[in-house]
């Protein structure tokens, strides 16, 4: 249908939702630094960057875990694995946690976790068989 047909008034936005929609809409400032607790988009590229150099590795260490197992293997396992499980969790915390509070308190607990879980892993590592021979020793069973 041509826009002369429908004349200029059907085609404007109507009033109240553009106020609804100024209402709802943070203001964006472009111009001005980063805000309390937003990081730049360096850092944001950086941390991107960083993400997918460890699933790169990730993807590289899971052949050679089978390829070669050892105690090198295990503890790059140990390290990839942690930092991949910290950084994707970190972002179910930033998608589901609201407040301040809260999110404090789940990224504290995310720490713990993160650093138990890689003192879990070492522990294994150096006091039992290791990841590579225990994923082997279950794809045995």
């Amino acid at each position: 249908v041509p826009a002369a047909l429908l004349g200029s008034a059907l085609l404007r936005r109507p009033a109240a939702l553009g106020v609804a929609a100024a209402r709802c809409a943070p203001a964006r400032d472009s111009h001005g630094p980063p805000r309390q607790g937003h990081g730049s988009s360096k850092a944001a590229s950086l941390h991107w960057t960083g993400e997918r150099a460890v699933s790169v590795l990730l993807l590289g260490l899971l052949p050679a875990a089978y390829l070669c197992p050892g105690p090198a293997v295990d503890y790059s396992l140990a390290a990839a694995l942690t930092l991949h499980g910290h950084w994707g969790l970190g972002q179910v915390i930033t998608d589901y946690v609201h407040g301040d509070v809260p999110i404090k308190v789940a990224n504290v607990g995310l720490y713990i976790l993160s650093a138990l879980t890689f003192a879990g892993l070492c522990h294994f590592n150096h006091k039992d068989v290791g990841i590579c021979k225990a994923v082997a020793m279950l794809w045995s069973l």
